[in-house]
């Protein structure tokens, strides 16, 4: 079923052209839950030629079994330190708890994690933001920690990005017959990135554009899969 979230315009209007974003309505993702059925349960009669389906990265990652509950991970000293340095905004926890940042040490290993934790507090000094990120790479800005507003039982786990999730866009096309075009996002209420799909670049930038405002939400509205669709 597809159904707007509040506060979300269901169409947006980029480079002169407008198209629909449609959330579709799902039941909660489980690990064990294939992804394959999933999708065709609930967009392969939805999709129409021409139209794209955007994927969240963290139903990708829990059916590969990448979600770990907060308990039985075990943060070591340096997870600890660092964690403390890390900015928390109301979008999300991010790597500002030692789960998760003992999360990104495992996903990115622990020398990445320093240069970007090293230069990050030197270019903060000169008011630049970002560059954390931008050197600890996708794998690291994609750990998704938990919240108050995360859906049971992800408000008591970690969820690390997807893997090889250009080859799961790939994949999910041939699925649905060839119809769409398909994308693994990584959407919230500060931004995105698409982390794989079957666009060119270009076709990637404009998307972002397009869902930018996060049109998904982000809290209790368990609408992990969406349509962009030409009006």
């Amino acid at each position: 079923m597809s159904e707007a979230n509040a506060g979300k315009a269901l169409t947006v209007q980029i480079e002169g052209s407008s198209f629909a974003r449609i959330p579709i309505r799902t039941r909660v993702v489980m690990p064990g839950d294939d992804l394959d059925a999933f999708v065709r349960e609930y967009a392969a009669d939805l999709v129409r030629e021409g139209d794209l389906l955007f994927v969240t990265e963290k139903i990708v990652a829990i059916t590969q079994g990448r979600s770990y509950l907060v308990e039985d991970i075990t943060p070591r000293k340096l997870a600890l330190f660092l964690s403390k340095y890390v900015t928390r905004t109301p979008y999300g926890i991010g790597l500002g708890m030692p789960e998760t940042m003992e999360m990104a040490l495992r996903e990115c290993g622990t020398p990445r994690i320093l240069l970007a934790s090293a230069v990050a507090a030197v270019t903060k000094a000169f008011g630049r933001k970002g560059d954390f990120y931008r050197i600890a790479g996708d794998k690291a800005r994609a750990i998704d920690g938990p919240t108050s507003g995360t859906i049971p039982p992800y408000n008591k786990a970690v969820v690390l990005g997807p893997d090889r999730p250009r080859e799961v866009a790939k994949h999910l096309k041939t699925l649905l017959g060839g119809v769409p075009e398909v994308a693994v996002v990584d959407i919230n209420d500060l931004g995105g990135n698409i982390l794989g799909s079957t666009l060119d670049s270009a076709g990637e930038k404009r998307l972002v554009a397009i869902l930018k405002d996060n049109p998904l939400g982000q809290g209790h509205q368990s609408t992990p899969l969406g349509i962009v669709r030409a009006i």
